[in-house]
């Protein structure tokens, strides 16, 4: 690809903030209030802040010392731990991309049933249709140029951000200590829990609305300069963090932690009502639509990228690496959306399916972060590229430890049945690794490769045997 066609620091950098902020920035207040009061909420924070930006630093690290690792979160985990595991982190972080997609569909026609009442809640048959066609015009703006389509990811990130920053400075205006500091650990809600049980239950939360922090990453091999794409991601997260805060912790100045979390999708939209009335909810409502646009285009961008460069390295089927004139991986583009549809005609004739593959794909982009932690924490221990007088060996080594544990941690937290449905998705995958290696006449697994594969398997099975049975939902 010439120099004309990278991208430079503001286009990664509206990457990561353009996937992170999509729908669920709009209904954080109501999304966080459900399960904690106000202290517990700020605690959340705090750790899911260290947790993420010690992610956020591994990405930066790793991007200075492995710049030919072009494939971001994917090639972090092929070059740590072999092709296998690249191939399962490219994997799951494609299913969770094209199936995120579906969501801001779903969601985009919900909000645009504000306005225009044909929409319903975003999954009936006007709005599959209509969805349908915002999916395949998307993929004819890609298919002109991956550049031209970051550059307009770049203009509905700022618009999105508009109506937000509308948000808190009127939340600023109107904030009362009092409604704030009112019952803040919830201890007049026994319903909540210990403060324990509300950090965990909020941990959850904060966790979702941060998937897209590796944007800037996946796009590695596309960037002007290295050094850019960890500077976009970290600059990218600590922006994003500081809206989150404010979004969730101002509203509780707004509303009390009850009335907060009754309020509907998306609460943004309801809490501005009740300080400034119609007109609030109408501009969150039509900030949400600018949001959803930008993150669908942003998320086709990813979801496209990643088994094009996965291919390249052999490890997807070799057609997957076809790009057209413009530069734009065609087929892997294509292939997502065609999977996006058949998941958008679920939603219409089998919700209760989607929500199944949804949860699974959700929960299977917990571990490419874990696997890229670790990548991360093993060229450190390893002294892989440091020499005897670096400097920030032991910053990165505590990076990478806290990256690992929380990646851990959240992969335990999203239970035993989550981890379980996520083998059925790697299961159907051992076919599609078995074909790259065959098209280039590679051995297949290696002993641990195969062992695992095997795994994937036996529980895939076993989880589809308890889907059937009732006893896995």
């Amino acid at each position: 690809m010439e120099k004309d066609n990278k991208l430079g620091i503001f286009a990664l950098g509206a990457m990561v903030v353009g996937s992170m902020i999509g729908g669920g920035a709009f209904a954080l207040p109501t999304d966080m209030a459900k399960g904690a009061g106000a202290g517990a909420i700020l605690i959340a924070w705090v750790i899911t802040g260290i947790g993420m930006i010690a992610l956020a630093l591994v990405y930066q690290t790793l991007s200075v010392r492995k710049p030919e690792l072009s494939g971001g979160i994917y090639s972090y985990a092929k070059a740590g731990f072999g092709d296998y595991v690249g191939f399962v982190s490219a994997w799951g972080y494609w299913f969770s991309a094209l199936l995120g997609n579906v969501s801001y569909s779903v969601m985009l026609f919900g909000a645009l049933g504000y306005f225009f009442p044909v929409f319903g809640q975003g999954n009936n048959v006007v709005s599959i249709i209509c969805a349908s066609i915002l999916i395949w015009g998307i993929q004819a703006l890609i298919l002109r140029g991956v550049k031209q389509a970051v550059y307009i990811n770049v203009i509905t990130t700022i618009a999105k951000l508009v109506p937000i920053f509308l948000f808190i400075i009127v939340c600023i205006i109107f904030f009362k200590v009092d409604i704030f500091s009112f019952d803040i650990w919830g201890s007049n809600n026994p319903s909540l829990g210990s403060v324990m049980d509300q950090v965990k239950s909020t941990m959850l939360v904060t966790l979702w609305v941060f998937i897209g922090v590796e944007g800037a990453v996946v796009f590695s091999g596309r960037a002007r300069k290295k050094s850019d794409v960890g500077k976009a991601t970290v600059i990218g997260l600590v922006g994003t963090l500081l809206i989150y805060v404010l979004i969730s912790l101002l509203s509780l100045g707004v509303m009390t932690q009850q009335q907060l979390s009754q309020q509907a999708t998306p609460s943004m939209a309801y809490v501005l009502e009740a300080v400034i009335g119609p007109t609030g909810a109408a501009i969150i409502n039509a900030g949400l639509v600018v949001s959803l646009l930008g993150a669908l285009l942003g998320w086709s961008l990813l979801s496209a990228e990643v088994p094009f460069v996965a291919a390249k390295d052999g490890v997807f089927p070799k057609i997957f690496t076809k790009e057209n004139k413009n530069g734009a991986p065609i087929i892997s583009l294509t292939a997502t959306n065609i999977i996006v549809q058949i998941a958008l005609l679920l939603t219409l004739f089998a919700s209760s399916t989607y929500q199944a593959l949804y949860s699974i794909a959700s929960s299977a982009i917990l571990v490419p972060y874990l696997l890229s932690a670790l990548y991360g924490l093993k060229i450190v221990i390893t002294r892989e590229t440091y020499d005897v007088n670096s400097h920030n060996s032991m910053r990165d080594m505590i990076c990478g430890m806290v990256s690992t544990i929380y990646a851990a941690w959240l992969i335990y937290a999203a239970g035993l049945q989550y981890l379980l449905l996520i083998t059925i998705l790697y299961a159907a995958g051992v076919i599609v690794f078995v074909k790259a290696k065959k098209e280039k006449k590679q051995q297949v697994f290696t002993r641990y490769e195969a062992a695992l594969a095997v795994l994937f398997i036996i529980f895939g099975i076993v989880a589809l045997k308890l889907m059937y049975s009732g006893l896995l939902t």
